[in-house]
């Protein structure tokens, strides 16, 4: 046989022979005297069961490997780690559609989804909160509800097992109380207003303590206990990067708000 009825035979294509030859994976055979390669019925053997190996999803390398054990050892081993695989791929799957389902219930039901999606259904819940809050308003919503959400959706992201215990604690708080939502918009647009305040500002102190007040105690101990392993004073740290989104007068609410939060973990 030729190397095209070789390949039409298995039902694969020249250049995949070519490739198999190039790689070792499949021995070339020696050249007939007009420069073509003949092949042989164990050749095709040898090819088609290359083929049925690669579509139960082994890699070349461990197709390799089975054909150089006879006894079909490694081929066990190899086939249980891929089954392992193959069973975790499907968990994961399953749990990306059970979260798409999630994100299609929420957008037909109210019409759209949030800027930052997509967040945890707990998240989308706040935010659909604060978006009934927002509509409820006197003119435009404040900017820094816009900043929250986005700095929620990133807290939230963070690293895997991280504790968010915090972050849900005080959107349940918000989500469950129509007073805290009231209290949070006015803390955003007192922090508005700081927008081209100076540092020294005396409405600084005022916000930091509106901001406090307006977290509830569970999140507030979480909070502290996670602040001290988040490298907040560390140049350069994650602390410093958000405080630069703020101005002068606003960065100055936020840390002395944090630093009342300390004193009331205290």
């Amino acid at each position: 046989m030729r190397i095209g009825e070789l390949a039409g035979v298995v039902g694969t294509t020249t250049r995949a022979v070519r490739h198999y030859h190039r790689i070792g994976l499949l021995p070339e055979p020696l050249r007939q005297p007009n420069g073509y390669r003949e092949y042989t019925l164990r050749d095709a053997v040898a090819l088609a069961r290359i083929r049925r190996l690669t579509e139960l999803g082994l890699s070349l390398d461990e197709v390799k490997d089975v054909l150089a054990d006879d006894r079909g050892e490694d081929l066990v081993e190899i086939l249980a780690e891929l089954d392992a695989d193959l069973a975790r791929q499907e968990d994961d799957i399953r749990q990306r559609r059970i979260r798409l389902a999630q994100l299609l219930e929420q957008a037909g039901r109210t019409g759209r989804l949030p800027v930052e999606a997509p967040v945890s259904p707990e998240l989308a819940a706040l935010f659909d909160d604060m978006a009934r809050a927002s509509a409820r308003l006197h003119g435009s919503e404040p900017a820094m509800a816009a900043k929250e959400r986005e700095l929620l959706a990133l807290l939230e992201t963070g690293p895997p097992g991280g504790d968010r215990s915090w972050l849900y604690a005080m959107g349940q708080s918000l989500s469950a109380d129509a007073e805290a939502m009231r209290r949070a918009y006015a803390v955003y647009a007192q922090m508005d207003a700081l927008a081209e305040a100076a540092g020294d500002d005396p409405r600084v102190e005022e916000t930091a303590r509106a901001i406090v007040e307006s977290i509830p105690d569970d999140a507030a101990q979480v909070m502290i206990a996670a602040g001290g392993k988040g490298g907040a004073g560390e140049e350069g740290g994650f602390a410093d990067a958000l405080l630069a989104e703020f101005t002068a007068a606003q960065a100055a609410a936020v840390r002395r708000a944090i630093e009342l939060l300390k004193e009331r973990a205290g």
